[in-house]
């Protein structure tokens, strides 16, 4: 038996709505023909993946995880954080190109493949095995045990029956409920020995990009979950009651990932309005300066804070290592660049022309509601 899915309430269908509204005006504000979509997605993924390891204490900074997702090399990671994020780019990688794969099939041996990706780098962790024995989750500030999973042998009857689920879901249930649940389960079974948060964090992305709501970049909260850690853990531990009890109430962590999606949908509406807003800006001043058009995505990027090595550039502009050196040249003596460091270890930084570039483009950062008080006002008195 697994935690069972509860019945939409009508103001959870109405958020639901809203959530679904939220994501045709996102995907209408990201035209593919437009170059800054492409950076912007990698920026997105490079997010998920840095706060869904965040959870863990795998820490990198935004630059590294950009790298990571671009296949380059890290600027401050340590080497334990590093390797982490790189597995989890690969499972990732692996999750959005299952996404439209018309012979996908849900079983044991993809989660088990999953968790191998994510865990490859340290084999001491058994990366794709279900865990031999009882498993305790300490809260790493007291040290107190604050959860037990059930027993091992019952474990692969138990994944069996969420493969089961997510393979052959009922047809009215929405994809964001299917993903949340499969979350849920797996995080409370803790199938494995270690890794057990990140492997449901990545199933519960595999199964909204499966569920088609949107490129399944755009539709993973991992990144609002990393900024939002404490509650996350608490409303897992509120539902989880400290042991296996798959009787419990799941009602309170479904409206936690409804409020997640909710306020990630209309993160990522404001970042694609002001991705077109900077492209546009940037494009301009590269025009304006008589700067090479290949400069506009690297300057695109550095608008908003990220740090470029000679290799970044080169990869961003498609050009050869004598080329990138000659435009980031001229991209400091134009001052949109300002150069740090020594000829081998340089990084060059956003000058203070851009950065102002970049505060004409953001928009005021008022707090987004809790959809539950957006819901309630809105809804006919009576309801």
């Amino acid at each position: 038996m697994l935690f069972e899915t509860p019945e939409l309430t009508g103001q959870e269908s109405e958020i639901l709505g809203l959530i679904d509204r939220i994501r045709d005006t996102l995907r209408h504000q990201l035209p593919a023909q437009r170059r800054w979509v492409g950076l912007l997605r990698r920026v997105t993924l490079a997010r998920a993946i840095r706060g869904s390891n965040s959870i863990e204490g795998y820490n990198v900074t935004l630059d590294d995880a950009v790298a990571a997702v671009a296949d380059g090399e890290p600027i401050d990671a340590e080497r334990e954080s590093w390797l982490a994020v790189l597995a989890y780019r690969d499972a990732m990688s692996y999750v959005l190109q299952l996404a439209d794969d018309a012979h996908f099939r849900y079983d044991e041996s993809l989660i088990r493949s999953l968790h191998y990706m994510l865990l490859r780098y340290d084999p001491a962790k058994s990366p794709g095995r279900w865990r031999p024995g009882t498993i305790h989750v300490q809260d790493d500030r007291t040290k107190e045990i604050v959860y037990t999973g059930p027993d091992a042998v019952v474990v692969p009857e138990l994944m069996a029956e969420l493969v089961r689920v997510l393979q052959d879901p009922p047809a009215h249930r929405p994809p964001i409920v299917s993903a949340a649940m499969a979350h849920l389960n797996l995080t409370m079974v803790h199938p494995f020995r270690d890794g057990n948060g990140r492997m449901a964090r990545c199933l519960q992305t595999l199964v909204l990009a499966r569920g088609g709501i949107l490129d399944g970049v755009f539709s993973s909260i991992e990144e609002y979950l990393g900024e939002n850690t404490e509650a996350y853990y608490a409303v897992l531990a509120d539902v989880g009651g400290g042991a296996w009890q798959p009787h419990r109430d799941a009602r309170p962590w479904l409206r936690f990932v409804l409020t997640a999606h909710y306020r990630q949908a209309l993160t990522l509406a404001r970042r694609a309005e002001e991705s077109e807003r900077r492209w546009d800006l940037v494009t301009e001043e590269v025009r304006r300066l008589g700067l090479p058009e290949r400069a506009t995505s690297a300057l695109f990027n550095a608008s908003m804070g990220f740090r470029l090595r000679n290799a970044t550039y080169r990869e961003l502009a498609d050009v050869a290592d004598a080329t990138a050196g000659r435009d980031l040249r001229a991209l400091t003596q134009t001052g949109m660049l300002e150069a740090v460091g020594d000829r081998r270890a340089r990084i060059y930084v956003p000058s203070s022309r851009l950065r102002q570039l970049d505060q004409a483009v953001r928009t005021a950062r008022t707090p987004i509601p809790d959809p539950f008080d957006v819901v309630s006002e809105t809804l006919p008195l009576g309801l």
